[in-house]
């Protein structure tokens, strides 16, 4: 067995003494201590005018989809009437409501690409402003909710007829 050197015994005990840093910290309030957490916040946030690039960018959408209402219209009126006259799966008159509904899908198109440019437009602008204002996020909100709206109305025309032309 082996003993430990005397130099070796001296530097173990030397290392488990550690030379004081300094005085021990104070436990006194810090002055950060002293503001109270429950301050409210100011709910209000200064609302200034939308981007004017931005609000007329979202108006060009919007616009887009109104405009495109009518065709739609005209669209379902067609597959309506082809689907109600359809017979049997396969046959020509299934076949020719299948085509108008194709077409119906197509117009749906305007509104589906509306909505995902505004959703783009929304997405660029938080990537390269790493947020969006106030005055810009009501405006695409507003544009986002008239457009959900009139694709809500389409879509669900649309699944009236699938499910009409699939029994």
């Amino acid at each position: 067995m082996r003993s430990f050197s005397p130099i070796l015994l001296l530097a173990l005990l030397a290392a488990c003494s550690v030379p004081s840093a300094g005085p021990e910290p104070s436990l006194a309030p810090r002055p950060a201590e002293a503001i109270d957490p429950r301050v409210p916040i100011p709910g209000d946030v200064p609302m200034g005018p939308a981007d004017p690039a931005l609000a007329s960018r979202l108006s060009e959408l919007v616009s887009q989809v109104r405009a495109g209402i009518p065709a739609f219209d005209s669209r379902l009126a067609e597959a309506s009437r082809l689907a109600a006259a359809a017979g049997p799966e396969a046959s020509e008159g299934w076949v020719q409501a299948q085509s108008a509904l194709s077409l119906l899908v197509e117009q749906y198109g305007v509104t589906t690409r509306a909505a995902a440019d505004i959703d783009a437009l929304a997405a660029q602008r938080l990537e390269a402003q790493k947020w969006i204002a106030p005055a810009d996020q009501s405006a695409i909100a507003a544009a986002q909710a008239e457009v959900a709206s009139i694709s809500s109305r389409q879509a669900g025309a649309i699944d009236r007829l699938k499910g009409q032309l699939a029994r």
